[in-house]
Parts: C-alpha cells; sequence; structure tokens
C-alpha cells in the first residue's frame, strides 16, 4: 500500500475533499496490487475429483485415495487398507477427497457420503470419508448403524495411540473398529478420558500458582487468554453441541495453506478496495459511523502491507467487514468465529471446549451453528504454530491479535474493535512477540 494512506486524523467537513484525494491514490495502490497472486479462491470452486469419477472407481476397489492425499496414503498402505476391508467382509468402502467449502460437495463429507452412495446405488454400504482437514474421520452406514460405524470413525480422532498417527493408520484403526462393533464403547471411553485430562488442568496450575492475587489488567488478560487458548486442540466431546474436536494434517495442510494464500490475498486486496470506494461515496452527514469506517480501512491497508501467511490476510477480511458494518445504520455481527472465510455471522453462540467451565460467546455462520447443533465439528481456521498445525485461537493471545480477539467475536463492544486495537499496535506488538519465540524458541528434538 501506498505511503500516503489515511492516517488517524479522519476528515470531516472541509477535510472530505483531502480525504478523497488520498483515497483515490489508495485505490490504484489497490488496484496495482490486484494485478498480482493467483486467481481468488472463488474462481477454482468446483475443483477436484466428481462424484462419478469417485463412485466409478469405488465400484472396482473399496478405497478411492485422490492424487493430493499420495504422500497420506501411499499405494501400498491403500493396498494394505484394501486387503484389511476385504478380510472383514463388510460393505466398507473409503473415499479419502480433498474438501472445501464451495466445491461439489460444499466440503461437507456427509454430503460426499449421501452423493456416492445414491451414485454407488447400494442398499448396504458402510462409507469411511475424510473432513476438509483430512484427518478427522466420518463413519455413515446404511441401512442403519448396526457396526457403530459414526461413533468408530469418530472415536478414532480422540485415541491417544493415534496422536502422531497417519491417515492410512486412522483408516486402519477405524475398520477395525466398525469390524469389532465396538466403537460406540471406545468413544465414550476416549471422550470421558480427554474430558477428565483436561478438567483436571485447570485446578492443578491454581496449585501451582499458588493464591497470590494479580492486577485487574493481569487478571482481564488471564481471561482473554482463556478463551483464546483453550479452542479446539482440546478435542471436544460430539455427544453436546457445545463440544466440538479438531485435528489437522501436516502434510496437506501445508500445500492447501499456499493455495489459500495467494488467492487469499488477492481477495483482501480486492475486499479493500471496495471498502474504500464505499467509504469515498459515503454521505458523512448520514453516516455516524463514517471515522469508524476509516479506522478500519487504515487499519486493514497496515495489516495487509504487513501480512505474512494467511492469518492476517483473514484479518484484513475481518477488519473490512468491521469497516462496512460501521457504514451500515443496523449493527453488523463480526465474521465467523471459527473461520471468518466463511463470511459474516448471522447470530451469536455459546460455546465450551472440552474440560472447560468457561464458556465463550462467539459468531457463527449459518453452517458452523448447523455443525454445533449436530454435533459436528465445524471448519476451523488451522495455522502453525511451534511445529504443529491447529486452530487459530490456540495461539497465545499475546502472539496473535486474531487469536486474542476471534478476529472480533471475543471483543466487548462498540469501542473495543480490531482497528483500534491495529490503531494501539497490538497487530504490531503481536509480531514481534511472535518473531521473538520464533527466534529464540528450543530447537526442536
Amino acid at each position: 500500500m501506498s505511503s500516503d494512506r489515511l492516517t488517524s486524523d479522519r476528515p470531516t467537513g472541509a477535510s472530505r475533499g483531502l480525504a478523497a484525494g488520498l483515497l483515490a491514490a489508495l485505490l490504484l495502490a489497490c488496484t496495482a496490487l490486484l494485478g498480482t497472486g493467483a486467481p481468488a479462491r472463488a474462481e477454482t470452486a468446483g475443483t477436484g475429483p466428481s462424484a462419478t469419477t469417485i463412485a466409478e472407481a469405488l465400484a472396482t476397489d473399496p478405497v478411492y485415495v485422490d492424487p493430493s492425499y499420495a504422500a497420506a496414503v501411499n499405494p501400498s498402505q491403500q493396498q494394505a487398507l484394501v486387503d484389511q476391508i476385504e478380510a472383514t467382509g463388510l460393505p466398507i468402502h473409503v473415499a479419502l477427497v480433498p474438501l472445501k467449502k464451495g466445491d461439489a460437495f460444499d466440503g461437507d463429507p456427509r454430503t460426499l457420503a449421501a452423493v456416492l452412495k445414491e451414485r454407488l446405488d447400494r442398499q448396504q454400504l458402510i462409507l469411511i470419508t475424510n473432513d476438509a482437514y483430512g484427518k478427522w474421520l466420518t463413519g455413515t452406514e446404511w441401512p442403519t448403524d448396526a457396526h457403530q460405524t459414526r461413533d468408530a470413525a469418530s472415536a478414532v480422532g480422540f485415541l491417544k495411540e493415534l496422536d502422531d498417527a497417519g491417515l492410512a493408520a486412522r483408516v486402519g484403526k477405524a475398520v477395525e473398529l466398525i469390524k469389532a462393533g465396538n466403537g460406540t464403547e471406545v468413544y465414550k471411553a476416549e471422550t470421558a478420558r480427554i474430558d477428565k485430562e483436561y478438567s483436571a488442568r485447570p485446578r492443578a496450575e491454581e496449585k501451582a500458582s499458588g493464591s497470590s492475587g494479580g492486577s485487574g489488567t493481569l487478571l482481564a488478560l488471564a481471561a482473554v487468554l482463556v478463551l483464546a487458548v483453550v479452542g479446539a486442540a482440546l478435542l471436544v466431546r460430539r455427544r453436546s453441541p457445545r463440544h466440538t474436536a479438531f485435528t489437522f494434517p501436516d502434510a496437506v495442510f501445508a500445500a492447501e495453506e499456499a493455495a489459500d494464500e495467494a488467492g487469499l490475498r488477492s481477495r483482501a486486496a480486492a475486499e479493500l478496495l471496495a471498502l474504500g470506494e464505499a467509504v469515498e461515496h459515503a454521505d458523512g452527514a448520514a453516516t455516524p459511523g463514517l471515522s469508524r469506517a476509516l479506522d478500519a480501512y487504515d487499519a486493514a491497508g497496515r495489516v495487509l502491507d504487513a501480512a505474512r501467511g494467511l492469518p492476517d490476510l483473514v484479518g484484513v477480511l475481518a477488519l473490512v467487514a468491521e469497516g462496512r458494518s460501521a457504514l451500515d445504520p443496523a449493527p453488523g455481527i463480526p465474521l465467523c468465529f471459527f473461520d471468518p472465510r466463511h463470511g459474516t455471522a448471522v447470530r451469536r453462540t455459546t460455546w465450551r471446549p472440552l474440560g472447560r467451565r468457561e464458556r465463550a460467546d462467539v459468531a457463527v455462520c449459518e453452517d458452523c451453528g448447523q455443525a454445533l447443533r449436530t454435533r459436528r465439528a465445524p471448519q476451523v481456521l488451522a495455522v502453525r504454530d511451534q511445529g504443529r498445525t491447529v486452530p487459530y485461537f490456540e495461539v497465545p493471545a499475546e502472539r496473535s491479535l486474531w487469536a486474542a480477539t476471534g478476529y472480533g467475536s471475543l471483543l466487548s463492544g462498540t469501542d473495543d474493535t480490531l482497528a483500534a486495537r491495529v490503531g494501539t499496535g497490538e497487530f504490531s506488538r503481536a509480531r514481534q512477540q511472535s518473531e521473538v519465540f520464533r527466534d529464540h524458541r528450543p530447537p526442536a528434538r
């Protein structure tokens, strides 16, 4: 972005002409930025294997592995799964397919399963599919769940023995549990274990820290950290609508992140450009939130300039949404807490991570709200931290403005905005903390 970007001195009255001139220069800079990078994600929607392709492959082979998962399930592992499935004598089929919001299955593994069931046209069928991140499995059985397929597939994500296992091993374990018919028993045992372990942590930490009190600021920071850090890596009990589970495959994540980042940078620049045009044409007298919109525009431009990865680019989208909301007479809801790329939230809901008493009031899109209501895991924005792939809100708040604020969901009110926090330097300080941590952390063993 140009160095002529608007500063915190906002135009009023006669200074509106100056603001318009500066905005025009900024629009040209954004236009230049739009000329670089890969096509936006929307332009690639619908790519990937078709249902017909997958169904035709499954008609002759019980395991379909999309080429994008070749590194996670190699040919020898695929053959081992085929042999294991044939030995069960059950109509088990496996479809490992890259899923994305907006694709032929709208990123939903259950939609994929339903479509494949229709194409395969079989009365008895057991399907194991993956989620958008590849590692969490979904099991569906027709005509009834006689082999506890749903719980068997879900239980795999909770098993401690599979924490570092690859996708092939996870599918193999799901097949084993389906054959044994004890998926529900294993699922209940593992989720109870995890809930017990994580519920004990706060009490242990209280004893370790003693009974001494801190300042109000420290208490407030601790509260924010609780909300931001206890997120999705604490695997969440599927039986409760407030519980969700999140796991991620490293091999697939790296390639997908690179593709998403290229398209998202163009999208972020485009949306910033559109916000600039909206601000330029807004009637100051009839737009009480114009100053806040300008703040959001300025902050979004700064973040876009400094963005070094997917989380920051998503932050640009959140800031733009905040600016557009300021221009609207009706108060708006932030972007979806679980992944702001889902778009504007439709409601707020209370969400409690597994093993914690604290609840967070978060904004959710229709799909994520439906996922929580039907005890499924919402698709969340994943990032790399300390060599692990985790939900963005598990990153410690001092190293991520986005984790601390939930991209706007965790903010307190009108005066507490993403733009205000960027303006007071929180984004820059979080980046510095992240860089210090990265440069001085102990080497991985």
